[in-house]
C-alpha cells in the first residue's frame, strides 16, 4: 500500500519516528483492533487509535447514550444521549479520521457470538463495566489466540495489564473468577473520577498499538496500577497461575460460558493477593 500525500502529512510524526517510520505506519493501516465497550475506556482508545490510523476499528456495544455517561465517555456528545453508542462513537471517529474502517457490532459480547466476533482482529481491548464480561473477553481472547489489553477503573484507581494467550498471565490467573453478587460496590454507588478514564484507556491504546508494531515492552506478566489522588503508578508483579482454571496445566475451562451476576469492574483485591514471588 501507498499512502497518499495528505496522509503522509497526517501521519508524519508517526513516520519521522525511527522506531515507526514508514513501515511502521503502514502496519498500523492494515491493523484490525477490537474495543469491547464504547464507554469510559472506549472513548479515548478510539479516538487515539483513529487518530493513529488503524485501519479497522471494531466498536462492540449494545447500550444507548445516557447523560450520566457524558462525565467520562469523551467520545459521545450532548446530543448523542438516547442514540447507540456504537454509532454515536463511528460518526465522532469518521470525523476525526476518515481513513479508518469503523465495524459496528451492536450486541452484547456472550459466549455464543465471541469467538466469531473476535476471530477477524489482530487485538482486543477490554473496555467493558462488569467482571462477567471480563472473564469472558479473556477467556474468548484465550481461545481465539489473540493478545488483549485489560483495563478496569474505580473511584480514583486504575489498572492496565496485557495478555499474550498461552505465554504470559491470563486475567483468571490473578482473578480467579467474578465476584459473588453484592461482594463488591456497582458504579452507581460508588463513582468514578471522569479523566481517569482517559488515562487508563489512552494507555490502552498505546499497548495496543505496541503490539501491533511490534515494539518496546508490554504491560505483560505485570499489572500497572494508578492511584489518582496521590497521582502515582506502580508496577504489580504477576505470573502464569500453573491452576489456572483456563492457561493452567489442567484447564477446567474448556469453553466459553456466560457468567449471569454483572458486577462493576471494581479490580482492587487486597495487593498481597495479586504479587508473585
Amino acid at each position: 500500500m501507498e499512502f497518499s500525500d495528505e496522509q503522509i502529512t497526517r501521519y508524519s510524526r508517526h513516520i519521522l519516528l525511527p522506531e515507526v517510520g514508514g513501515k511502521g505506519q503502514k502496519k498500523i493501516a492494515r491493523s484490525r483492533i477490537l474495543i469491547v465497550g464504547a464507554g469510559g475506556l472506549g472513548s479515548p482508545a478510539a479516538l487515539y487509535l483513529a487518530a493513529a490510523g488503524v485501519g479497522t476499528l471494531g466498536l462492540i456495544d449494545h447500550d444507548v447514550v445516557d447523560l450520566s455517561n457524558l462525565q467520562r465517555q469523551v467520545i459521545h456528545q450532548t446530543p448523542d444521549v438516547g442514540r447507540p453508542k456504537v454509532l454515536s462513537a463511528k460518526e465522532k471517529i469518521h470525523a476525526l479520521n476518515p481513513d479508518v474502517a469503523v465495524v459496528m457490532h451492536e450486541m452484547r459480547l456472550m459466549a455464543a457470538n465471541a469467538l466469531e466476533v473476535i476471530q477477524d482482529y489482530d487485538v482486543v481491548i477490554d473496555g467493558v463495566d462488569n467482571f462477567p464480561a471480563k472473564f469472558l473477553i479473556n477467556d474468548a481472547s484465550y481461545f481465539g489466540g489473540k493478545p488483549l489489553v485489560h483495563g478496569g477503573i474505580l473511584r480514583f484507581d486504575g489498572r492496565v495489564f496485557t495478555i499474550i494467550p498461552k505465554q504470559t498471565a491470563c486475567y483468571r490467573c490473578v482473578f480467579n473468577g467474578p465476584p459473588p453478587p453484592g461482594l463488591v460496590a456497582s458504579c452507581q454507588e460508588a463513582g468514578v473520577l471522569g479523566v481517569l478514564a482517559g488515562v487508563i484507556g489512552t494507555i490502552q491504546a498505546t499497548e495496543a498499538l505496541k503490539l501491533v508494531l511490534g515494539i518496546g515492552r508490554p504491560l505483560t506478566d505485570r499489572m500497572l496500577d494508578f492511584d489518582a489522588r496521590q497521582m502515582r503508578f506502580r508496577e504489580i508483579a504477576v505470573k502464569r497461575n500453573p491452576r489456572c482454571p483456563l492457561c493452567g496445566a489442567s484447564p477446567t475451562i474448556t469453553t466459553l460460558i456466560d457468567h449471569e451476576q454483572a458486577v462493576c469492574q471494581v479490580q482492587t483485591p487486597p495487593t498481597s493477593d495479586l504479587r508473585t514471588g
